[in-house]
């Protein structure tokens, strides 16, 4: 059964070894017969969360009319979910975190988008796997919040430079997602 896919991107680096792995993925996806809509918030404009509380009073996601409105969309039609992002300083890039924290929005307005798949693709410098836990776990508990099933984690450590992923099985891990689905 064919789905649509929304992936979002953490990445300020086009050619950076998360946005390779979200190309592999997307490929695999796509050759299953998948929908996939990808948004690269570091290309994006999208702010933080005001913590207004008006969300979705004016027919929008957020009173605060950016990108996120585009992303939310693409959210409520999606039947996936996928986070793909480097580690930057133990945690999420800002700019995915902009989108995150404002998922917000969907608990504010009671919004049930519940029963969506996700999954998770990230990579760090560092090799200790435990690097990753400022994602991995804001990851898990927002799902657990939206009430979404997650299909699969990438946890690729080890990686710095661009075409580090290569010296990986993160891109052929990351395309494995796509049978999950």
């Amino acid at each position: 059964m064919s789905k649509k896919i929304v992936v979002i991107t953490g990445s300020p680096r086009k050619n950076g070894n998360s946005f390779a792995m979200t190309a592999a993925f997307i490929e695999a996806a796509q050759a299953k017969g998948h929908t996939v809509t990808r948004f690269d918030a570091a290309m994006q404009k999208v702010g933080g969360c005001h913590a207004c509380e008006t969300c979705f009073r004016t027919g929008k996601a957020c009173s605060f009319d950016d990108d996120f409105n585009n992303i939310t969309q693409a959210i409520l039609e999606a039947d996936v979910v996928v986070f793909t992002t480097p580690v930057y300083w133990y945690s999420f890039p800002a700019q995915i975190k902009g989108v995150i924290d404002r998922l917000y929005s969907f608990c504010v307005a009671g919004k049930d988008i519940s029963g969506k798949e996700c999954a998770l693709i990230t990579c760090c410098e560092e090799d200790d796997l435990s690097v990753m836990d400022g994602v991995r776990i804001p990851y898990e508990r927002t799902i657990a919040l939206l009430k979404w099933k997650s299909v699969g984690e990438v946890l690729i450590p080890g990686v710095l430079n661009v075409g580090d992923i290569n010296q990986t099985d993160g891109c052929k891990q990351a395309a494995a997602l796509a049978d999950k689905l």
